[in-house]
Order: structure tokens, then C-alpha cells, then sequence
């Protein structure tokens, strides 16, 4: 893909900037808004759907195309393809100030989402509304970090709003069903019970013991790990439900 040198200024719209610094020299590409994170993400592919235009620039904005001998002493090479994927791996995204703030609210309202769908009020087991979490974080002193995802500040927040006494708060509780065959069980039952916060039915039978208990979603990969390990594919364990309602 050849480089093209700009006449005039270029003028671009709804575009996002992604800079790297290399070699004691700035380069940016002008990316169409959103679409650099899906090529992070391998959801986009064509680097042509990416960029608004085929070029790499020491100033997007003042439309400065970045010298060839520049490009050669930075990355080692003129290959458009190559500098143009190295910069949207390892730059950094350049967002408006307006942008920035409405980004940060939607991943914000996503996390207090999510620790709304884990989480449960300790008393009466049932969850919190979206808005008393965002309150509570926002008590709690949490920010959002922009550039990771919602799902990865869940664990953070969590325990950051155990850690505030004003808003009393557990993850919320899985009701599983573990079944083996007798002879493991009566080996393996003190194991798998001991996590369990509750242990609503406990039945060993001739063949098979089965117990149905309430557990930490933790829990869950800690026995199935142990099934895989002791029972010789003759164990299971299965989510009957998973937030643990009032009475359960």
C-alpha cells in the first residue's frame, strides 16, 4: 500500500487517532470511531475498514504526513501495512474531552450493571437496583478505567463496595446439584461441602450420592476441577439457579 503524500491540509470527520511515539518522533493514523477496537479485538480484519485514510501522519489534525526516511529510521521499514498495524497494537487512542466522558459513563453503567446481575443484598438475597451500586461506587471512590473492559473491574468494584460498610453486599449465591457414584463420594464429600454456604439436600444412595447446596460462583470451577480429577468422567455438577432468592 503506497504512501501518499497530502496536498493541502486533509480534513476528517468523526475520526479517531491512534499515536505511538517511536524513535523520538510522533506518528498517528486517523481510524473511523470504533473501529480500532474491534481490530484489537479480531473482530474487524481489513485494515481498509479501519483507517479513514491510507496514510501514516506526524499530525492528524494539521493533516502532516510522516516522512519516508522517518518512517524507515522508526519502524525499520516504509511498509504501510506493517507501521500501520504496529501502530494500532501499541498506540495509544486519542479521544475528544466530550467523547472521553461519554465513554466512560456507558462503561461505568455496564460495570454497575454487572455487579447488579452478581451481587445480592446479604439479608434479603435479592439484588440490588443498577442505580444504588453506581451510587455506592461512586461513595466508595471507584474509577472507571478506561481501556479495560467492564467485565475485568467487576472482581475490583465487588470488593471495594465490601471493603464500604454503607452498602452491605455478597456475590450472589449458585444453587448447584453435584452427583458421582457412591464409592467417590463417601471419598470425596468433605471436600466438596466445604465451600458450600448452605447444603440443601444430601443423599447417599446405593449407586449414586447426590447433594443440591447454595455456593460462592468461585466455587463452582474449584469442584468441577476436582470432579475431572477424581471421578474419572463419572462425576457432574450443574446450575440449578443462580442468584439466590428470598427463602431459598
Amino acid at each position: 500500500m503506497p504512501i501518499y503524500q497530502p496536498s493541502g491540509q486533509i480534513k476528517l470527520t468523526n475520526v479517531s487517532v491512534v499515536r505511538l511515539k517511536k524513535g523520538g518522533k510522533r506518528f498517528e493514523i486517523a481510524c473511523y470511531k470504533n473501529k480500532v477496537q474491534e481490530w484489537r479485538n479480531g473482530v474487524e480484519t481489513n485494515l481498509d475498514d479501519v483507517l479513514q485514510i491510507a496514510n501514516v501522519f506526524v499530525n492528524v489534525s494539521k493533516g502532516e504526513a510522516a516522512k519516508h526516511q522517518d518512517l524507515q529510521k522508526a519502524f525499520g521499514t516504509t511498509d504501510q501495512d506493517s507501521i500501520v498495524k504496529e501502530i494500532l497494537k501499541k498506540g495509544e487512542l486519542q479521544v475528544g474531552e466530550k467523547e472521553r466522558e461519554h465513554d466512560l459513563s456507558a462503561l461505568r453503567k455496564e460495570i454497575a450493571t454487572l455487579v447488579a446481575e452478581k451481587c445480592v443484598d446479604p439479608e434479603t438475597q435479592r439484588p440490588y437496583p443498577v442505580g444504588v451500586i453506581d451510587k455506592a461506587m461512586t461513595e466508595a471512590g471507584f474509577s472507571a478505567k478506561q481501556g479495560k473492559s467492564a467485565k475485568s473491574q467487576v472482581s475490583e468494584v465487588i470488593r471495594l463496595l465490601q471493603a464500604d460498610a454503607k452498602l452491605p453486599i455478597q456475590r450472589a449465591r449458585m444453587r448447584v446439584r453435584v452427583a458421582m457414584p457412591t464409592k467417590d463420594g463417601k471419598r470425596l464429600r468433605e471436600q466438596i461441602v466445604e465451600g458450600a454456604e448452605k447444603v440443601e439436600e444430601d443423599e447417599m444412595g446405593q449407586e449414586e450420592w447426590e447433594v443440591i447446596m447454595l455456593i460462592d460462583p468461585g466455587q463452582f470451577r474449584v469442584i468441577n476441577e476436582l470432579l475431572q480429577k477424581e471421578c474419572k468422567g463419572k462425576g457432574r455438577i450443574e446450575t440449578l439457579t443462580f442468584t439466590a432468592t428470598a427463602g431459598s
